[in-house]
């Protein structure tokens, strides 16, 4: 993989860790995430002006991204809800680019190498000991984490094809970061009234702008590296975040750390060397 490739997967890792990081430490998971969602989405539409349309065979992908990322920011909330970070966000990301990396070749058409392939199985066998470390957790927790990974799996394969034949990728992540917000906010006015909503927006703008960005910054690196190297591996050098991740849980969210962090810091760094190699 490309050094520069790699680098700035590394730092929108960075930065995926730190919404995620948001989203646990607020007080409403389920708004905190649509937060999250509208500040990517006005950042998107800040800068819509300066990028061209997305080629039209591209929006069919959009367009199922947008319900496939409803359906990943409701399952964040209610994985945070049930679990610590330190389980959750190991099973969500960890067993994501397993799935991408088992099923690229059906879906789409591409065949890792054995050293990339390699790589992949490393750094998700490092991501995966994080959630040994928390095995005690909530079944609740586990079962909405491997949910919301299915989920990551299948949007991957999406936008990773929709970023490709749009033709540019920026294009394709501001347009595609513009609809969720809709969709979730829509969905919490529906359940819970517009009043309570726009109180917690009115409370906690800065934190959705802020984790908003991160978000779509982190998710357009994403993917306009997909489209200079196979989906699997980027889908897995992306789970590098769980090192960022494990940064914030132990100093700033306060979460108990063991042995198995350190092991599994080294087995993912380990995993990124070996996809630096392929």
């Amino acid at each position: 993989m490309p050094l520069d490739v790699l680098f700035l997967v590394l730092f929108g890792a960075a930065l995926h860790a730190t919404w995620n990081a948001l989203v646990k430490s607020g007080t409403d998971k389920s708004l905190d995430a649509a937060m999250v969602s509208l500040g990517g989405g006005m950042v998107g539409l800040a800068f819509l002006a300066f990028v061209p349309l997305p080629h039209p065979d591209s929006w069919p992908f959009i367009l199922t991204s947008a319900v496939l990322q409803f359906a990943y920011f409701q399952l964040v909330a209610a994985a945070y809800r049930a679990g610590d970070i330190g389980l959750v966000y190991p099973l969500m990301r960890g067993a994501a680019p397993l799935l991408v990396a088992t099923t690229s070749g059906f879906i789409l058409g591409e065949h890792l190498t054995p050293t990339a392939m390699a790589g992949v199985l490393v750094i998700s066998a490092g991501v995966l000991t994080l959630a040994f470390e928390s095995r005690h957790g909530s079944r609740r927790a586990i079962v909405y984490a491997l949910a919301n990974a299915a989920v990551i799996a299948t949007y991957t394969f999406v936008d990773g094809a929709g970023a490709r034949v749009s033709g540019n990728a920026v294009s394709y992540t501001l347009w595609m970061s513009l609809l969720p917000p809709v969709l979730l906010f829509g969905w919490a006015i529906l359940r819970r009234g517009s009043r309570p909503v726009w109180n917690h927006v009115r409370h906690n703008w800065a934190r959705g702008l802020f984790g908003g960005a991160g978000s779509i910054a982190s998710y357009g690196l994403a993917l306009w590296a997909m489209t200079k190297a196979p989906v699997a591996t980027v889908a897995a050098l992306r789970e590098t975040a769980i090192l960022f991740a494990l940064l914030i849980s132990v100093f700033i969210l306060k979460e108990k750390a063991s042995i198995w962090r350190y092991i599994a810091g080294a087995v993912i760094a380990a995993g990124v060397l070996v996809l630096k190699l392929a």
